[in-house]
């Protein structure tokens, strides 16, 4: 029977302590070690790639040397009989000996394992492609479209009415971005019953906040941008409007077109034309639906009139610029157009043309 005295027992406690401390320092080296090759992997957009061909230079290297152990040949000569086990795991059958068969087995096992790894590598990058392409994250490469940004119920009505009017220009291009999935509103688009006459509409998910995300459907070139307002609070949605404008007017590039935003409260127009400038025109869409049913309920017919005047379906309104009109009368003007009726002069006011007919009758009087 021994007998343990306290400084045999001393002794077992700090080997127990030192035994676990290892241990402790064998997990956090591990831990270290795993988290360095995530950051790698994280950081680095060609670690993947990169990781494979070192890889393979390893496998090619240790078995080349391997191979220049067992055999007389070269060194060069086992690199390249190691390239080929490799690449061809079938080239081992013609090894003799058991120990260039073991190296080539080996090597051969090491190929396979690598050319797994590639398979995998191939899949995943197809993959991300495709599911990138399918959530609406590649680049719009357009000049001269129409861009929408939001999502409302008044998105039908105004891909209708920009179809009727590019009807006339064989089509053209609409691109919608919203915060929404590419595949829930390319669904909804289809979902709508009416001829898009030729316009082609694409779709992008994205945040007009962000001007990454603006630079995705080519802000700068587009013709013209409308700003859709959110349902639900009205102060909320023209908050929202007003930081769209805010990353509108700060892309560097510079903007082609106008921009058109829909606010739900009449007393933050002035807030967004000051931020906007010259290149922003409001419509409180509430208002002037409000105006315009009251108008058309104490004067009757006069809804289908302003129909045929603020639609596309008959006869349009086109806004150009001809110099060889420049310095004729307006009543010259009037019968220079077989096709078309002059309506106006753009920044001519209604009292200038008032004060022009009545000049004209106190004349002819």
């Amino acid at each position: 029977m021994k007998i343990y005295g306290p400084t045999t027992q001393v002794e077992k406690l700090k080997r127990k302590s030192r035994s676990s401390d290892s241990v402790l320092e064998e997990v956090l080296l591990n831990k270290q070690l795993a988290y360095w090759v995530d950051v790698f992997l994280s950081v680095h957009p060609y670690a993947k790639p990169l990781a494979l061909l070192v890889a393979t230079l390893l496998v090619i290297c240790l078995g080349g040397l391997a191979l220049f152990g067992v055999t007389d040949d070269s060194l060069a000569d086992c690199l390249w009989l190691s390239w080929t086990f490799v690449a061809d795991s079938g080239n081992h059958a013609n090894s003799e000996g058991i120990g260039p068969r073991l190296v080539s087995v080996s090597i051969s096992f090491g190929g396979m394992l690598i050319f797994a790894m590639m398979l995998g590598l191939v899949s995943d990058a197809i993959s991300e492609k495709f599911d990138s392409l399918r959530k609406g994250r590649s680049e719009v490469v357009e000049q001269n479209h129409t861009l929408i940004l939001g999502w409302s119920d008044k998105l039908g009505s105004l891909l209708n009415q920009l179809a009727i009017a590019n009807e006339s220009l064989g089509g053209g291009i609409v691109v919608v971005m919203a915060e929404r999935d590419k595949e829930e509103m390319e669904m909804d688009i289809a979902k709508m019953e009416f001829d898009f006459k030729g316009t082609s509409v694409i779709c992008r998910s994205g945040s007009p906040l962000i001007l990454a995300d603006l630079k995705k459907v080519s802000v700068p070139k587009a013709r013209a941008i409308v700003v859709l307002a959110e349902d639900g609070n009205a102060d909320q949605s023209d908050a929202r409007a007003l930081r769209t404008v805010l990353s509108l007017t700060g892309v560097k590039e510079g903007l082609k077109g106008h921009i058109v935003v829909e606010l739900s409260d009449l007393d933050n127009e002035v807030l967004v034309k000051l931020v906007g400038g010259d290149l922003v025109q409001t419509v409180v869409a509430h208002d002037v639906i409000g105006r315009l049913m009251i108008q058309c309920a104490r004067q009757p017919g006069l809804a289908q009139i302003w129909e045929d005047i603020l639609g596309f379906e008959n006869c349009e309104f086109y806004i150009k610029r001809w110099p060889q009109l420049h310095g004729m009368q307006f009543e010259d003007i009037l019968i220079s157009f077989p096709d078309a009726i002059p309506c106006g002069i753009k920044m001519m006011t209604i009292a200038m043309l008032q004060q022009h007919y009545l000049r004209q009758s106190v004349s002819q009087w």
